[in-house]
């Protein structure tokens, strides 16, 4: 069988493949273990990473042929587990741009809204399906998509089933970049060359700091913020970035 994720690097950047073009790339559990396992242990190298489906489409979501089997306690462990997954793709460290097209659908938004920039073409539709299906989110939307659009907008999202193009999803801010028809993976990868040369430590910093401030009070923020500018601006590559800046060149990061 067809591995459900592929991966290949171009330089300092890993492509991921999504790769089931008949699921619409659902996520199955082979496919969420997938993940689970490259973003646990990057290759050596890669700075960045862009997250793609194969087929025209994104990801769909829960594979429910898989959902029906299980029971409730297996459902909580599922969804414990796809957290863990999420968090891992979040927080690990490295920059990762989802290239979207067709199908950004339930577990599939959830999915994109754990990475960090989100490019869509024309043909996206983010959608939260669950009430017509009878079911919760539970990879991750009440938290990622809730703080995007606010549990308002939110809930009425997934009464009613509405679907986002990829503009409205700019506007909401699903979404930080579209691109005409057969271009996300082109810009995807511009900004992941463009993020894989900034300084390691800097691109941690603000993926580990940023998501985990706006959950603070606003003095424990204001504080964590001090300590994530210490630790940045003391760095050798906060010293060598000044003096690129000053002597007028490109700075050469470790």
């Amino acid at each position: 069988m067809d591995k459900p994720l592929l991966c290949d690097q171009q330089g300092s950047v890993a492509i991921l493949t999504m790769n089931r073009p008949d699921k619409r790339n659902a996520m199955s559990e082979d496919l969420l273990d997938a993940l689970d396992a490259f973003f646990s242990a990057p290759p050596d190298g890669v700075r960045a990473v862009v997250l793609k489906g194969t087929a025209g489409h994104y990801c769909s979501g829960l594979d429910l042929s898989e959902h029906k089997s299980r029971d409730a306690e297996g459902t909580m462990r599922h969804s414990r587990h796809w957290h863990v997954v999420m968090d891992k793709i979040q927080f690990g460290g490295l920059p990762v741009i989802s290239a979207m097209e067709g199908a950004v659908i339930g577990g599939g938004l959830e999915l994109a809204t754990a990475t960090h920039v989100r490019v869509a073409e024309p043909s996206c539709i983010f959608q939260l399906p669950e009430g017509r299906r009878g079911i919760f989110v539970g990879g991750g939307a009440t938290v990622r998509v809730g703080r995007i659009l606010g549990a308002d907008r939110m809930t009425e999202m997934m009464l009613t089933g509405r679907k986002y193009n990829a503009e409205e999803a700019l506007a909401l801010g699903l979404c930080h970049y579209t691109t005409p028809a057969g271009q996300a993976e082109a810009k995807a990868m511009e900004l992941a060359d463009s993020i894989a040369q900034n300084a390691t430590l800097s691109n941690y910093v603000m993926i580990q700091a940023l998501a985990r401030i706006a959950d603070m009070s606003k003095s424990d923020g204001l504080f964590t913020e001090s300590l994530a500018a210490a630790l940045a601006q003391t760095s050798p590559d906060a010293v060598e970035g000044l003096a690129a800046f000053l002597e007028k060149r490109a700075p050469r990061f470790r």
